[in-house]
């Protein structure tokens, strides 16, 4: 059929739907309330009568039977459905063996052109000197003093100031004496900087703001500007060091601080390499491709879960909106954005699967069944019985594939850092292990010095 529409036949013998048959009959007998006869033995001509003869039980049975006969065709055809199908029986209403089409709509594969030439941009994890040199600033801004000056005030200086402001009636809605206040920071009102620029001790500042609780009305300031101080940052020296970090030196304290850096900038290099890789593959997929049905899944998944929190925390909806500022439909706009692309990724995985031709073994998908036994507490011969009954054990296949597909992008894409160059593979990964024998060294310290 057109598009990613398939029709399924199906046929049950006679036989078989007399087991479904037989079993509604059994199930009827102790629902059915009859003067006379005990709950479970209620004669089927009696049943028969009670639902208008023996055509309107079969066509009962056809109903309750037909949606486990389909469901058991598309595990047995290996079907990827995504929405429900449209049931059209052919044969066997009125009796003997049945026969039904089922039109569906399966998950499409997709196409991704130039998946095997897709190119990422990730931040580079050199270390800079001016990044070492903010941190040492920052470690001697703790230790900085505050010096009085006689110069006008600037941008960064620390101002004491009195600061007080009338609302329209006169009455005081700001009160404020002795007010250490950072020039430049704009923690106020925007307008109370710009006075305090070239302000010196002894000046009287006077303006009028609109009050930022209430934009709509305004509010009469009046500032005394007390003084105007400056930090003192401590000398970089050995002597500094020792006595503000864990290092004798400067040199050791410079070394640690550009250790630390590399080491956050590679995580961040190593994170974005999966989600930029994923986003690189998807924007290969046209949203000509996305069925909306998966598109409209996953936003319904999204606003649950995010119902789910909010409850948790219990935060209503009107509260998160004024929380975050954001309107119901630019909720949904947003939600339904980050779920295209989440089918997007999604599908191109899967194309990916078929492309390189990725297979799973039966003991790959034995040991993942095994981990998920686990982390639910039961075996996993229940839990392989579980998934095979709801149809489930095939998406855990598929996702496993996915994993491979994405194992198998993360080393074939081409990395450059933000400046265009190339990046090495090998210095992710042989950074990220030093990293983790550096753990294992430290540990081992650590147990030896217990001992």
């Amino acid at each position: 059929m057109e598009g990613n529409l398939v029709r399924l036949s199906v046929e049950i013998d006679e036989p078989e739907f007399d087991r479904a048959l037989g079993d509604l009959v059994r199930t009827l007998a102790r629902q059915v309330r009859v003067p006379g006869f005990r709950p479970g033995k209620v004669p089927r001509k009696v049943l028969e009568a009670r639902m208008g003869g023996a055509g309107a039980l079969r066509a009962e049975a056809l109903r309750e039977s037909l949606p486990d006969f389909y469901a058991q065709a598309v595990v047995d055809t290996e079907l990827d459905p995504i929405a429900q199908p449209e049931i059209d029986i052919t044969s066997g209403e009125d009796a003997g063996a049945v026969s039904f089409d089922a039109v569906v709509q399966v998950r499409p594969i997709v196409s991704i052109p130039g998946y095997d030439g897709l190119q990422v941009t990730l931040p580079g994890f050199a270390v800079t000197e001016d990044e070492v040199q903010r941190q040492i600033d920052r470690l001697r801004e703790n230790d900085a003093e505050l010096q009085t000056v006689e110069r006008p005030a600037i941008d960064g200086d620390l101002v004491t100031i009195d600061l007080h402001g009338s609302d329209a009636t006169g009455a005081e809605v700001v009160g404020v004496d002795d007010y250490l206040y950072e020039v430049g920071s704009a923690s106020v009102v925007p307008e109370l900087d710009g006075e305090l620029h070239g302000a010196k001790a002894g000046a009287i500042l006077a303006f009028d703001a609109a009050n930022p609780n209430e934009p709509e009305a305004r509010v009469a300031f009046r500032v005394l500007v007390k003084e105007v101080k400056v930090k003192k940052l401590p000398e970089e020296t050995d002597e500094w060091a020792d006595e503000s970090s864990e290092f004798s030196t400067v040199a050791e304290l410079r070394a640690d601080i550009e250790d630390r850096i590399g080491k956050v900038k590679l995580m961040q290099s190593q994170m974005a390499l999966r989600q930029k890789t994923i986003e690189a593959l998807a924007g290969l997929v046209s949203d000509d491709d996305v069925p909306e049905v998966l598109v409209d899944a996953e936003v319904n998944e999204r606003l649950h879960d995010l119902q789910h929190r909010l409850d948790s925390q219990k935060v209503g909806l009107a509260e998160y909106f004024q929380a975050t500022g954001t309107s119901p439909d630019e909720l949904l706009a947003a939600v339904r954005t980050d779920a295209q692309q989440a089918v997007k990724a999604d599908l191109a995985l899967r194309a990916l699967v078929e492309a390189e031709e990725l297979t799973l073994s039966d003991e790959e998908l034995d040991a993942e069944i095994r981990r998920m036994a686990e982390r639910m507490d039961t075996t996993p011969a229940n839990l392989r019985s579980q998934l095979d009954t709801a149809g489930r054990t095939g998406a855990v296949r598929s996702e496993l594939r996915k994993s491979k597909a994405l194992e198998w992008l993360l080393g074939h894409v081409d990395l450059f850092d933000e400046e265009g160059n190339p990046m090495a593979r090998e210095d992710l990964e042989l950074n990220a292990s030093t990293d983790s024998e550096d753990s294992e060294d430290e540990s081992r310290e650590g147990s030896e010095e217990n001992e």
